[in-house]
């Protein structure tokens, strides 16, 4: 078998090294020829019993001194695929003389001698699961003693020896290095085991647990203690919890830790910023140490007052109060019974619901929603629509989605999600997903929202039946992007006081009715039933506000700093991404959340007109960009973000940025001159929504007219004859040239910097320059250009040398990068053209003739 190793080998060098310089060295084995592949499998054919071949094989090769065992793992691996081609061959028809446990007893020794390349083919090839375990436990267990606890857990699992391990021996050390994957991996679709796993580290997120003293019993780990905080800890098993659909009373010091963080917050939000946050009562419960370490939060409140309501609020044990709280608490109680409920007072500073309580309907089943089908599925009218659910504060698992509202003209609707989808499956769960479903995609109907994508994915989430909900929603309107734009024109809102003031949907209905919304009832629990008059009232408000908002903006759009009359409808954003919104851009001339005609568009702009200034986290639309003609320029990862006003104001560019520096910037330059851009979508998406914003319009002379990597929009045209010479120059006489590698490009690939070939349909590649002549070299060698530009010759294949047809190349005086015709202009302009086209708005890739 020796033999056999070493012809193998020396084929494979030959086939690895093409006749090269060089041939003798090791093939790359995970990066294998077909050919090499293609002799393997032939061989595999040609024997008789291939398994017993293998085996004798990897008996020899640990004879074979010096040599990389990489050779036998992937003569192992392509044994496995050339198994898996054959399905109608297993390891009795393959091997029919011998017995197959004779041949697991030996690949079990190979297995536990040889390296781990050898563990995953050899499992599979010997169905190893079904063999003798005694010696793969003992050499786990070695492993284990060795302190390769990564080698052990990994053979245990490819071996499925779970049931005959210890697991919280085994994953222990996984975790002390911050191995958690791995430990998932190990415990994956053994429940038993998964809740052995979260109850271990559960217990030491526990107050006062010292994760050293398990440390010290594996001094041959390289630990990462600092990785294992007991917040850290916590999230990696209310993570769990929700990958393995457990209860999170398996975890309670996760559960704790993460309840106490979300009563901080609640508590600084309502007792330090004094906003209209409630603390909910579910949120302590009868939770001893939440109480403890509420009352440790009230003790540091000077506001007796504030104090007493808030422990009169939550139920909190009286024994354990000051007595001026407590006297304070009495005294409450007695003006509650005689004098009118505080809560009134507030309602009359809030938003009203216009309708009467009969106007709001609670429907629980599907003869209650049928009744009401044809109200819900009028065409042409407007929908408020909404979601509720439990809070979670952070527990784990995510929130499923209780209530559904739908407001109309003068009448809401509450859906109760959990009975009205079950039991799963049956007709009249089916019946009322096909009743959203209609109407959320019927186009006529317009539905309102305020956060309406991340809406849509929780109700998606939450009832697998409505999955696609966020995917088929045609006539959308996210407010939340009108009041983006609101906020754009830089109107102050009334009456809001900082951070204690309204947020959200509340600051909206207090911009544009006069009065927040009571967000009182928002972290109450929406899964109870029957839910609370309180609660009632207050869904319906949250959706038949979104109806008021829009009538009065409708009427009076400039009152509101909003260009134009709100549409109809107006679909979420066009892209790939589903349910995500290419966010509204401010514009001076146009709306830019309406949908445009070619009639009443705003003026069109040539693309090598417009100019942008792009910050450094937008390198991949900068390219984009300069890939349709529009001159970019992309500021340095060095450069502060500040430096985009300077460059916008002094050369006339609009500024694309990202995140929290767009409204510094904006607050620098003209109406219209900085747009924030959506990091969510692609460079190329992005680009589509600029364009279209702006109106610019894209000619397939633009494609490819500035240089990509520098902006340059000339070129120098050199014949295929004279580059020939010129990148044979800088070969012979030791420039840097890649032609020479004939084998390192095949012909036709790796041209992404190419301008593209003729296709039919589309123009050839032929700007406008001039040809390189001899007075525009300095130097042939490198061949560099008059302005010191050095020509990036390894960048061009031996086989765009030689291909026929191809003309001649353009090099950019800019950086010195060289292009050719490829395939790429005309991918570009396919998907450009077909991206622009397809879109509502006046932006289109114009079909002009060809130069």
């Amino acid at each position: 078998m020796k033999d056999t190793v070493t012809l193998l080998a020396g084929k494979a060098g030959q086939l690895r090294s093409g006749g090269r310089a060089g041939g003798e060295d090791s093939p790359q084995w995970g990066l294998a020829s077909p050919q090499l592949r293609e002799e393997a499998w032939k061989w595999f054919a040609a024997l008789d019993n291939p398994l017993t071949t293998l085996l004798d094989m990897l008996d020899a090769s640990r004879g074979c001194g010096g040599r990389d065992p990489s050779l036998e793992a992937w003569v192992a691996r392509e044994l496995e695929r050339w198994l898996q081609a054959q399905p109608h061959l297993g390891p009795a028809q393959v091997s029919p003389t011998l017995a197959l446990k004779p041949l697991q007893a030996r690949a079990v020794r190979l297995l536990t001698e040889g390296p781990p390349s050898l563990v995953e083919p050899l499992v599979s090839i010997f169905q190893l699961q079904d063999a003798d375990r005694s010696p793969v436990l003992a050499h786990i267990h070695r492993l284990h003693q060795e302190g390769k606890f990564k080698e052990a857990i990994v053979l245990g699992t490819k071996l499925q020896l779970q049931a005959d391990l210890d697991a919280e021996k085994m994953c222990v050390p996984l975790l002390l290095q911050d191995k958690v994957g791995l430990a998932e991996r190990y415990v994956d679709s053994l429940p038993h085991l998964q809740q052995r796993l979260l109850a271990l580290m559960d217990s030491w997120c526990q107050p006062g647990f010292d994760i050293r003293v398990v440390a010290r019993q594996y001094p041959q780990a390289t630990l990462r203690l600092e990785r294992l905080s007991p917040r850290a800890l916590g999230r990696h098993v209310l993570r769990l919890l929700e990958q393995y659909s457990l209860d999170p009373a398996l975890c309670p010091n996760a559960v704790t830790q993460q309840r106490l963080a979300a009563l901080r917050y609640l508590c600084y939000k309502r007792l330090v910023e004094v906003s209209p946050h409630p603390v909910p009562q579910g949120l302590v419960g009868q939770d001893e140490c939440l109480q403890e370490q509420l009352l440790q939060l009230l003790a540091s409140l000077e506001d007796v007052a504030m104090v007493a309501q808030c422990a009169l609020d939550l139920s909190l044990p009286v024994e354990r109060l000051p007595a001026t709280v407590v006297a304070e608490m009495s005294q409450l109680r007695l003006q509650e019974r005689t004098a009118k409920a505080p809560s009134e007072d507030r309602r009359d500073d809030c938003y009203q619901l216009p309708i009467s309580r009969d106007d709001i309907y609670f429907l629980a089943s599907w003869e209650e929603l049928a009744r009401h089908e044809d109200t819900l599925l009028q065409p042409g009218q407007v929908v408020g629509v909404d979601l509720e659910w439990r809070p979670s504060f952070g527990t784990g698992g995510r929130p499923r989605v209780s209530l559904m509202q739908v407001a109309v003209e003068g009448r809401v609707f509450l859906l109760d999600l959990p009975r009205l989808s079950s039991p799963a499956g049956g007709q009249g769960p089916r019946a009322f997903s096909q009743l959203v479903s209609q109407l959320l995609s019927d186009p006529s109907i317009t539905k309102l929202g305020y956060g309406m994508a991340g809406d849509l994915r929780s109700l998606g989430t939450s009832y697998p039946a409505l999955a696609q909900a966020g995917q088929k929603l045609q006539g959308g309107l996210d407010l939340l992007q009108v009041h983006r734009q609101m906020r754009v024109a830089d109107r102050p809102a009334p009456a809001v006081d900082g951070a204690a003031g309204p947020r959200g949907l509340s600051l909206l209905v207090q911009q544009v009715l006069g009065k927040p919304l009571d967000k009182t009832q928002q972290l109450s629990n929406w899964d109870r039933r029957p839910l609370g008059e309180g609660q009632l009232v207050y869904a319906a408000a949250d959706a038949y506000c979104l109806l008021e908002v829009y009538w009065a903006l409708c009427r009076e759009p400039a009152r509101f700093h909003l260009p134009g009359a709100l549409p109809w409808s107006l679909r979420l954003g066009r892209s790939e991404r589903h349910g995500t919104w290419e966010p509204p851009l401010q514009q001076a001339s146009a709306s830019p959340w309406q949908v445009l005609s070619p009639e009443d568009a705003a003026p069109e702009v040539p693309a090598r007109a417009f100019r942008v200034v792009c910050d450094s986290m937008l390198g991949g639309l900068g390219r984009t960009l300069r890939c349709l003609g529009v001159d970019v320029r992309v500021l340095h990862s060095g450069e502060d973000h500040r430096q985009a006003a300077e460059v916008a104001r002094q050369e006339g560019r609009v500024i694309l940025t990202s995140g929290l520096p767009y409204h510094k910037l904006r607050a620098q330059v003209g109406a219209g001159l900085c747009l924030a851009v959506d990091c969510s979508l692609k460079a190329q998406q992005q680009a589509k929504a600029i364009l279209r914003h702006f109106n610019v319009r894209v000619t397939p002379a633009d494609i490819f007219s500035r240089c990509q990597a520098c902006n340059c929009d000339q070129y120098l045209k050199v014949s295929k004859d004279v580059m020939k010479q010129l990148v044979r120059l800088s070969v012979h006489l030791g420039g840097p040239g890649g032609a020479s590698d004939e084998s390192s490009h095949s012909d036709g690939e790796q041209e992404t910097d190419s301008a593209p070939e003729e296709a039919p349909g589309h123009c050839s590649y032929d700007p406008p320059c001039r040809w390189l002549e001899d007075a525009d070299l300095q130097t042939h060698v490198p061949a560099t250009l008059a302005n010191g530009t050095r020509l990036q010759l390894a960048g061009v294949p031996a086989g765009v040398l030689r291909r026929p047809g191809l003309r001649h190349f353009y090099c950019c005086p800019g950086c010195g990068k060289v292009f050719w015709e490829g395939t790429h202009l005309a991918r570009v302009t396919t998907e450009t053209s077909a991206d622009l086209a397809a879109g509502p708005g006046v932006c289109t890739l114009c079909p002009a003739p060809c130069s």
